[in-house]
């Protein structure tokens, strides 16, 4: 074991045992972030608290070119945990605990790297990622601090990932009238006809966009979560809630697409709004998406980290692409293990990782 992966590993068992479950966001400003207040000696370091659980701990040395992000927060632990999952195991090749894969794991190497070398770095730690809440990075961006690239951790078994699909949550509301079921109905009558309509006609406009493909991806990812509404069987629906989901790709145009599910069928729906929007990565004007897709390639290429495919799966690094940022992901982990019961990451992986880093940092303060 080398001496970067023991500090590493002693990081993180100090990392996992601060409980930051998110819900129920009651991550405060101590805890954690004490702990890494004392680790980061020699660092300008600011923590600013934006509520309900979401935290910054944003630390410089030097001037960096680089920015590296991670998010501190995990979700709950499942019932199926075979042990404490607060508590650390390393077992043969594998480090086991809640967040070690996603991302507490790439977080206690970049400690362990800043306390094994005094070049230029800079730091963003956060915790609202798992809350699908951009209240930290948004106001990390109000002061739009200058740096080449941002490079956000993630699970990508230490591949830079370039590309991934943006994630729209949406809720909508049909509205009918009630009265008896036994008469005959127009289209409008019942909203829970509707909904069923919109429905059809939703999927049917999925299975259109099939065809669509960007760096190895295809097709609209998109899922129908909730439809709820009615009162009986022999009532017609006065209302109807449909909650919505779909993930396109870097090229598609979210805003077109957002408005072609308004649109789908008449009667429209009464009530219609995103509760949640996340923009894919390249993020801003598809016309340019690929351009700035191979740039952040030629970054990933100098800074010696091999390049993976595009991936399903969402991250902050869209908020910095938005921003203007050179952005990427990458980080130690298989994103199969994250949000699982027994939680683990290669220990290979982590080692390889803040092996990176390492040598990241270390030349840019040659």
């Amino acid at each position: 074991m080398s001496q970067l992966l023991d500090d590493t590993l002693r990081h993180l068992r100090a990392l996992v045992s601060h409980d930051t479950r998110n819900p129920p966001r009651e991550i405060g400003t101590g805890g954690i972030f004490d702990y890494l207040r004392e680790q980061l000696a020699g660092f300008e370091v600011t923590v600013t608290d934006f509520g309900a659980g979401a935290v910054n701990l944003y630390a410089v040395r030097g001037k960096p070119k680089y920015l590296f992000n991670v998010h501190l927060d995990t979700v709950p632990d499942s019932p199926h945990w075979s042990a404490d999952p607060h508590v650390l195991r390393v077992e043969g090749d594998r480090a086991i605990g809640l967040g070690a894969c996603d991302i507490k794991g790439a977080a206690a190497a970049l400690v362990a790297v800043a306390n094994a070398t005094q070049g230029d770095m800079a730091l963003l730690l956060s915790t609202d990622e798992e809350a699908n809440d951009a209240r930290c990075i948004a106001g990390f961006l109000k002061d739009h601090p200058v740096y080449e690239a941002v490079i956000v951790a993630e699970p990508t078994k230490g591949e830079a990932v370039l590309a991934h699909r943006g994630i729209h949550s949406v809720q909508m509301r049909f509205s009918g009238k009630a009265g008896h079921a036994s008469g005959e109905q127009k289209p409008s009558d019942s909203a829970v006809h509707q909904a069923v309509r919109w429905g059809v006609a939703a999927l049917d406009y999925v299975e259109s966009q099939a065809h669509e493909r960007f760096g190895g991806l295809t097709g609209l990812r998109f899922n129908i979560g909730k439809v709820e509404g009615g009162i009986k069987a022999n009532v017609i629906a006065p209302t109807a809630d449909v909650r919505f989901g779909f993930r396109p790709l870097p090229s598609m145009d979210a805003d077109r697409m957002l408005e072609t599910f308004r649109t789908l069928v008449e009667p429209q729906p009464v009530e219609f709004g995103e509760t949640f929007r996340g923009d894919s990565l390249p993020a801003g004007d598809t016309a340019t998406a690929e351009t700035r897709r191979l740039a952040a390639r030629d970054l990933a290429d100098e800074l010696g980290i091999p390049v993976g495919n595009a991936v399903n799966f969402w991250t902050e690094a869209a908020l910095f692409s938005a921003a203007g940022y050179i952005s990427f992901v990458y980080g130690p982990g298989d994103i199969a293990q994250a949000h699982a019961a027994d939680e683990w990451v290669a220990l290979e992986q982590l080692d390889h990782y803040a092996q990176t880093i390492y040598r990241i940092v270390d030349r840019g303060s040659a």
